[in-house]
């Protein structure tokens, strides 16, 4: 394992993840790349990002450029010698002078099952959508967005109740389990077989924007239930209710008879806060289990509602 020289380019958890994995299957990792730190918190302290925070914890080399867009950036890291490059959530487009810098070239995890969701944030979107399963695809990386062929995919099934971050830490632990096997047989077949991804299937998952998690309640309880999910821990699905931004952040679909208006309320008690949405109407609500106000911290739908003396007939408004 030592004998194979891995660079390993990654900013935050889950590709921290997969280099954690990497180092402990004892592979040689003559550099990390990631992003530069960044202010946070109320101070605006600068913070390291996962991947640097754990390489030094490790005693790896680290390396941080704002961009490797010019010859000059990426000099220094290609004064290294590498014999492959694994790269999981970076977060910079890598030119063609990175791919052709290693060897072997670079390997992408990514975290879907190509070409299925291809960019930004495949988890969210497949949460989103409905899907049943996820995965995570090793690929070898070329010029296009996540269209490089694929040497190994992994199933990851996503639960009824699955969340961004649930299914985030799974397709982690997936992730540096299928890295570790992929540059094992690297190490010792001196090469690897890949397949075309086919070009039937292809998807975009587009890059999470706050407005993207505004509830909508004309929206089914379905669609709002997957909502809520998939944009849990950030940015929270967001609604409103006196004026006040309220999330959304744990809820479920139920099925009931409603004739009302979407955002108005048909029924609360210890179970949550019931919400009619989508058509009217309709054959479900969105029970709402556990909100966090504007400011403050979650809290049970219900302890929300008898703050805020929430009565049926009440209503809340989209985000």
């Amino acid at each position: 394992m030592g004998a194979l020289r891995v660079g390993f380019a990654g900013t935050p958890a889950f590709a921290a993840r997969a280099l954690e994995a990497i180092a402990r299957a004892g592979f040689t990792i003559p550099l990390v790349l990631t992003r530069p730190d960044r202010p946070k918190g109320r101070g605006l302290r600068l913070e390291p990002s996962p991947v640097k925070a754990l390489a030094l914890d490790l005693g790896l080399p680290v390396a941080q450029p704002e961009t490797l867009k010019t010859a000059e950036a990426r000099a220094s890291a290609l004064a290294v010698p590498l014999d492959v490059l694994v790269v999981a959530a970076y977060g910079l487009i890598l030119p063609q002078a990175i791919l052709d810098w290693p060897r072997h070239g670079g390997l992408n995890i990514h975290a879907s099952r190509l070409p299925r969701w291809r960019g930004a944030a495949p988890i969210v979107r497949a949460i989103e959508a409905g899907d049943r399963a996820s995965g995570i695809t090793i690929m070898r990386m070329d010029a296009g967005l996540d269209t490089g062929p694929v040497v190994e995919i992994v199933d990851v099934p996503i639960a009824p109740d699955e969340t961004a971050a649930t299914l985030h830490d799974k397709l982690a632990a997936t992730g540096a389990s299928a890295i570790v096997g992929v540059l094992a047989r690297l190490a010792h077949d001196g090469a690897l077989a890949c397949t075309p991804q086919p070009s039937e299937g292809a998807s975009y998952a587009a890059k999470v924007v706050p407005r993207d998690a505004a509830v909508d309640w004309s929206r089914s309880a379905v669609a709002l239930d997957r909502c809520v999910r998939a944009f849990d821990p950030a940015p929270g699905a967001l609604a409103r209710f006196g004026g006040e931004a309220v999330k959304i952040r744990r809820a479920r679909a139920i099925s009931r008879e409603v004739d009302a208006a979407p955002g108005t309320v048909i029924a609360h008690g210890a179970e949550g806060i019931d919400v009619a949405c989508g058509p009217v109407p309709a054959e479900g609500a969105l029970r709402l289990i556990e909100v966090q106000p504007a400011g403050g911290k979650r809290m049970p739908a219900d302890a929300y509602a008898a703050g805020r003396g929430i009565a049926r007939g009440a209503r809340f408004d989209n985000g």
